[in-house]
C-alpha cells in the first residue's frame, strides 16, 4: 500500500505542475492590473508605481514569473496579496477551517440522506417510497444552491425568524452559547449545500444497489437463508459503494465551488469569499493559491478513492 501511495504521488507531480503553469499563463495574461487603483491616483508620481512593478516583478516576461511563483511555493513562501498586504498563507489558513467546516458538514448530512433513501428505495423499487424519494431528488439537484439558498433566508430568516441571514465571524459569546450562535448560523448553508448533494447522491446509490441486487451471488446469498436485512447490508450495498466513492470523491472538490456561491449568499467568510473578493480585485496571488489548492484537493480525493476501492472490494490488489 505504501508504494502504490508514493507511486501515485509521484505521478501527481507532473499533473500538478502542468495545472500551475496553465492557472498562472492564464492569470498572467487576462485583462486588468491590480496597481489600476495606483495608476488612476494623482498622489502616486508614475516612477513609484513603475519602482513598485518592478519589485514584484509584474514586467518580467511570463516564464520567468512563473519559475519565481513556483520556486517561493516550493519553499512555503505563498506571496502576498496586492489588496490587504497580507501573506496569502495567512489569508487562506484564516479563512479555511470556516470552509472545512461548512463543506464537511454538509456532506456528513448529504450522505446521511442519501445511503439510506437511496438503498431502500432500490430495496422496493417502483414503490410509493420510490417515487416520493426520487421526485424530491429531481427537484432538489434542479434547482441551484443559490436559489435554495434565498428560498431559505425568505423562510426561515425573513418569514420565521429562526436563523440569521448573515454570517458573523466574530461571535462575543462564550461556552455553549457560542455553539448555540454557530449552529443558528452555520445550519442554513450546511443544509442547502447538503441538501443539493444528497438529491444527486441518492439518485446514483439507488441506481448502483439496484443493479447489485440483481446478480447471482446476492440470489444465492438469499437461497442460504440468510435475513434481508444481511443480505442489502453486508453483500449488495458494500459492492455497490464502489462507484458511488468515485462519484462522492470526484465531486467533493465541485463542491466548493457549489460552496462559493453559498458563502457569497449567506456571507460566510470562507475560501470561497475570498477567491470572489480577490477576482473582482484582480488579487492575483489569492487567486492562484486558491485555484491550485482546489487542483491539489482533487489529486488528494482520487487517491483516497483509490485506497477506499480496497477496502471495499477485497479483489482490488495495489501490490
Amino acid at each position: 500500500m505504501g508504494i502504490y501511495i508514493l507511486r501515485r504521488l509521484l505521478i501527481a507531480v507532473p499533473s500538478l505542475l502542468g495545472i500551475s503553469l496553465v492557472l498562472f499563463t492564464v492569470l498572467a495574461l487576462a485583462p486588468g492590473d491590480p496597481f489600476e487603483e495606483l495608476a488612476t491616483n494623482p498622489n502616486v508620481p508614475p516612477e513609484v508605481r513603475m519602482a513598485l512593478r518592478a519589485s514584484l516583478g509584474l514586467d518580467d516576461p511570463v516564464w520567468q514569473r512563473y519559475l519565481h511563483w513556483l520556486t517561493s511555493m516550493l519553499k512555503g513562501e505563498w506571496g502576498f496579496s496586492f489588496i490587504s498586504r497580507i501573506d496569502v498563507d495567512t489569508l487562506i489558513w484564516d479563512r479555511i477551517p470556516v470552509t472545512i467546516a461548512v463543506i464537511g458538514l454538509s456532506q456528513l448530512v448529504a450522505l446521511a440522506i442519501a445511503l439510506p433513501v437511496g438503498i431502500l428505495a432500490a430495496v422496493k423499487p417502483y414503490s410509493w417510497f420510490d417515487r416520493i424519494a426520487s421526485t424530491f431528488a429531481f427537484i432538489g439537484f434542479s434547482l441551484p444552491t443559490f436559489f435554495t439558498g434565498i428560498l431559505f433566508i425568505l423562510f426561515f430568516s425573513i418569514h420565521l425568524g429562526w436563523f440569521p441571514f448573515v454570517f458573523q465571524s466574530e461571535v462575543s459569546a462564550t461556552g455553549w452559547a457560542w455553539w448555540v450562535v454557530q449552529f443558528k448560523q452555520s445550519i442554513m448553508p450546511i443544509m442547502v449545500l447538503g441538501l443539493f448533494q444528497a438529491a444527486s447522491w441518492m439518485r446514483y446509490v439507488r441506481s448502483s444497489v439496484l443493479d447489485v441486487i440483481r446478480l447471482d451471488y446476492v440470489t444465492t446469498a438469499r437461497s442460504k437463508g440468510l435475513t434481508e436485512r444481511v443480505v442489502v447490508l453486508k453483500h449488495a450495498v458494500r459492492n455497490a459503494l464502489i462507484p458511488v466513492v468515485t462519484l462522492v470523491m470526484l465531486q467533493l472538490p465541485g463542491v466548493f465551488g457549489g460552496a462559493i456561491v453559498t458563502e457569497q449568499i449567506f456571507r460566510v467568510p470562507g475560501i470561497g469569499s475570498l477567491l470572489i473578493d480577490s477576482i473582482l480585485r484582480n488579487d492575483t496571488p489569492v487567486i492562484m493559491a486558491v485555484t491550485f489548492v482546489l487542483a491539489c484537493l482533487v489529486v488528494l480525493f482520487n487517491l483516497v478513492a483509490d485506497i477506499l476501492y480496497g477496502w471495499l472490494d477485497p479483489r482490488i490488489s495495489y501490490t
